[in-house]
């Protein structure tokens, strides 16, 4: 069940719509965090083939999920820090400006999830409720992501009700795309907050919330 009202969160509901006209999914499902969720989740990647359970005598509830074997290792020359000024992305990272992301990025999310569930995933980093966490929100094509946000954060109408209407959240835009290096890359844009990865199914490639929320636009934060 959705959190109460929260179609009436403009900024969210409109970046959802945005996303949605631009990706194309077949269809729309915002997550709620539930054990029944997460289990439908599971015994569809199951079905699929994508996850496989482990010994349920020795490894009771325990499953593997693998990656493509073309998608296996952080990418480091794919990923970028789209500040608006080279200088801000600091010595060790890429840069890449926000004008030429839209431009080479952008397009490459066109029709990604067509075929597939979009996944609107609310999540908090830290405890619920406390003044110190952020929100954020990761649009997914990958059922993968969304059971493991859910062990890693607080997920679901938790973060929903803690967003509220607030416009405050980062905005992590993630689809698996075709899997091809050719065409993968992850852009952190820390003026707006806002995060996109294609083309990657891996780790922290695919799940935003961890070095491209927590480490990277949650130190523009604390800076600011």
């Amino acid at each position: 069940m959705l959190a109460p009202d929260i179609k009436r969160n403009k900024a969210l509901s409109d970046w959802v719509e945005e996303v949605a006209r631009h990706t194309k999914p077949d269809r729309i499902h915002w997550c709620d965090g539930s054990e029944t969720e997460n289990a439908a989740l599971i015994k569809q990647m199951l079905a699929d083939g994508t996850m496989e359970a482990l010994n349920a005598q020795t490894n009771p509830g325990c499953y593997i999920h693998r990656s493509n074997p073309s998608d296996v290792a952080r990418t480091e020359h794919l990923t970028f820090i789209c500040s608006d000024s080279q200088i801000d992305a600091g010595p060790t990272n890429n840069w890449m400006s926000p004008q030429e992301a839209r431009q080479r990025v952008w397009p490459l999310f066109n029709s990604a999830m067509r075929g597939r569930t979009m996944y609107v995933v609310p999540y908090i980093m830290g405890p619920a409720s406390s003044p110190n966490s952020k929100v954020g929100v990761e649009i997914t094509d990958s059922p993968y992501v969304v059971v493991s946000l859910r062990i890693m954060t607080r997920m679901g109408n938790v973060a929903l009700n803690q967003l509220g209407m607030s416009s405050d959240f980062c905005k992590g835009l993630h689809s698996l795309g075709d899997l091809n290096p050719e065409r993968r890359f992850i852009c952190h844009f820390p003026n707006t907050r806002e995060i996109w990865s294609v083309g990657s199914g891996y780790g922290g490639n695919a799940l935003l919330s961890k070095k491209c929320f927590a480490l990277r636009i949650a130190s523009v934060q604390a800076r600011d």
